[in-house]
């Protein structure tokens, strides 16, 4: 896999927030046991299987081995497009944190347009907002609406306290600068895949919490909403076999709650999935495939968002595994999931 194709194969690990597989890939490819990907949507079955091959004999992360599965990534992703036009700012964190980097696409002072704030995908623990600019671009295109992603602090050297406090500060500051980025207050969505899904709840709970912020629209992608999977629930296989495992899963929220998944003590500002209460949140899309580790906490937030009177969609991909819809973007499957998500957001942002 070389050039463009391996570049764009990568950008769609980066995107979903498979990163640990991402920077494997480009060390270069390595030589895996066969697997049985007779449970993947035959669709995705040759990109199943180009990961396994691609990604096998690489251990699971550690905190001495992170900064060089993030190196890796460098040079591999997509540089954004010419239009629309984005800026990188430098914006004003909450009280005693520091500046925070966003990246704004599509911004047009004087228009009312409606507005995204993307968190990136990761594992909590690796990713970044310029990676994503691309695939935003064609959204806010598609939507015409404004995107703001956000560069937060990575976990382990930033615990969740943190990274939770930089994106509200992007949320706050998009809300108290609308007229200047042309945006709509009263239509302002929060969007996040993966870890960035997990974020973006986590910001739609912030937001409820502190009043300031009227978020309109939650828009979570395989969101990793509970740190229990993969501690003290293991999904039965196929489930959670391809890509992002549980092993990896209980690694990322080790580094990001700062102490050990899964038990009594993990605060629940950190974790979604164990909010007491999702009254008063936004309407939500939750997308998730049917094989993807997250399959089963993203059923039951959705769950708990309508048995609280929320509405919510709830949209499971037969075969899908974690982050299939960027790595596969030109497939039938990956198309109708995006076309799904654009739609749900077209959907959000049209007045009654």
């Amino acid at each position: 896999m070389t050039g463009p194709t391996r570049r764009a194969f990568v950008h769609g690990l980066v995107a979903s927030g498979a990163c640990i597989a991402a920077a494997a890939i480009a060390q270069g490819p390595h030589s895996g046991p066969a697997m049985d990907l007779s449970f993947v949507n035959p669709e995705l079955r040759p990109f199943a299987a180009m990961m396994m091959q691609q990604a096998a004999g690489f251990p699971d992360p550690t905190r001495e081995t992170l900064p060089a599965a993030r190196k890796g990534m460098a040079g591999m992703l997509p540089p954004p497009a010419p239009s629309p036009a984005y800026t990188k700012r430098a914006i004003k964190g909450l009280a005693g944190a520091p500046d925070v980097t966003v990246y704004v696409i599509n911004a047009q002072h004087g228009q009312h347009k409606p507005a995204i704030v993307h968190t990136h995908g990761g594992g909590f623990i690796m990713g970044d907002a310029v990676s994503m600019i691309a695939p935003l671009q064609a959204m806010a295109a598609a939507l015409d609406c404004v995107i703001v992603t956000v560069d937060y602090r990575l976990a382990p050297e930033t615990t969740f306290a943190g990274s939770i406090d930089d994106n509200y500060a992007a949320l706050k500051w998009t809300y108290d600068n609308a007229a200047q980025l042309g945006v709509d207050r009263a239509r302002i969505a929060v969007m996040g895949e993966s870890a960035g899904g997990g974020h973006a709840a986590l910001l739609a709970i912030a937001a409820r919490d502190r009043g300031e912020v009227p978020v309109m629209f939650q828009m979570l992608i395989y969101p990793m909403l509970d740190d229990r999977t993969g501690t003290v629930i293991t999904p039965a296989p196929p489930i959670g076999k391809i890509l992002w495992t549980p092993s990896k899963n209980r690694f990322g929220w080790e580094c990001f709650l700062g102490q050990e998944p899964g038990t009594a003590s993990v605060p629940a500002r950190a974790v979604p999935a164990r909010q007491s209460s999702l009254k008063g949140l936004p309407p939500a899309f939750i997308g998730v495939g049917s094989i993807d580790l997250f399959v089963d906490e993203d059923i039951a937030y959705a769950r708990r968002l309508i048995d609280t009177g929320i509405p919510a969609e709830l949209m499971i991909v037969p075969g899908a595994f974690h982050g299939f819809d960027g790595i596969a973007a030109q497939t039938t499957i990956a198309k109708r999931f995006t076309q799904a998500k654009l739609d749900a957001l077209r959907t959000a942002f049209t007045p009654a």
